[in-house]
């Protein structure tokens, strides 16, 4: 990883979500903002751990705080918009933008619930397209930074353009929705926004952070909630992955969603 980064949190705000009841602040009432204190844990031991002067200063209130006064500028008196936040936080202060999303349709944990050998229809649309990546991914860590070259790396080699980044001559019909990674081992880690599962053995499993991948908080959400469960180490590997599966990516932004694995030639 780079000498300097700063830790990198995205998350979803969207009134729709305050209908949902598993998504509550710490003090039990309704957060129009994904899994917000799942984010705050994370950010706040992170920068205990790297022992960065910020650590004294972040709390919850703050985190919120700048996440309110973000969905005020951007939405102003206006309808409140769904809106995809990004915070950055350094060892001297906490940023934070925003930019526009589609609004949620159903609850973003119900895809965790899809069975590909019981159920029939897919009630879950669109399907997304993951390809696998062409070669192993090195240097990452289960820390969300914004170092994300080697996952724009991930990116380039399938075709995809950096995350932020608008194709430049409009999207090829080949192009992927997304990259699963793998490391040097074989074993399967994420792709390069989302978590992933797949389906073995009648349940959804998940590489573990041995692997490499990001401890997601979404990810921790479905494990915390019996809606994965973690693989053992190198149980999920290149060999294991068979063309069309179905795969489940999550995040803090977009939730669970549904998609094939595509293993190009």
């Amino acid at each position: 990883m780079e000498e300097s980064f700063s830790l990198l949190a995205t998350l979803r705000f969207d009134p729709f979500l305050e209908t949902l009841s598993w998504n509550n602040d710490p003090d039990g009432l309704p957060s129009p903002y994904l899994l917000l204190s799942y984010q705050f844990h994370r950010l706040a031991t992170c920068s205990l751990a790297l022992q960065w002067p910020s650590k004294q200063d972040l709390t919850f209130t703050k985190l919120k705080s700048a996440c309110d006064t973000i969905v005020r500028n951007v939405n102003g008196a206006g309808p409140n918009n769904p809106l995809r936040i990004r915070l950055v936080l350094s060892p001297v202060n906490l940023t934070a933008s925003a930019s526009p999303i589609q609004s949620l349709r159903y609850d973003p944990t119900l895809p965790s619930f899809f069975d590909p050998v019981s159920n029939i229809q897919v009630p879950f649309e669109p399907i997304l397209r993951i390809c696998v990546d062409t070669q192993p991914t090195l240097n990452t860590v289960s820390t969300k930074t914004t170092y994300r070259r080697p996952y724009d790396d991930a990116r380039a080699r399938v075709g995809m353009p950096a995350v932020g980044v608008p194709p430049r001559n409009g999207v090829a019909l080949d192009t992927p929705d997304d990259v699963i990674l793998y490391n040097t081992s074989d074993a399967i880690m994420e792709t390069s926004i989302c978590n992933i599962a797949f389906f073995r053995q009648g349940r959804w499993v998940t590489p573990p952070l041995s692997s490499g991948c990001i401890a997601g908080v979404f990810r921790q959400w479905l494990l915390e909630n019996d809606r994965i469960h973690e693989a053992p180490e190198n149980d999920i590997s290149m060999k294991t992955i068979a063309d069309n599966e179905w795969v489940l990516i999550f995040n803090g932004v977009n939730g669970c969603r549904l998609g094939r694995a595509w293993l190009r030639e």
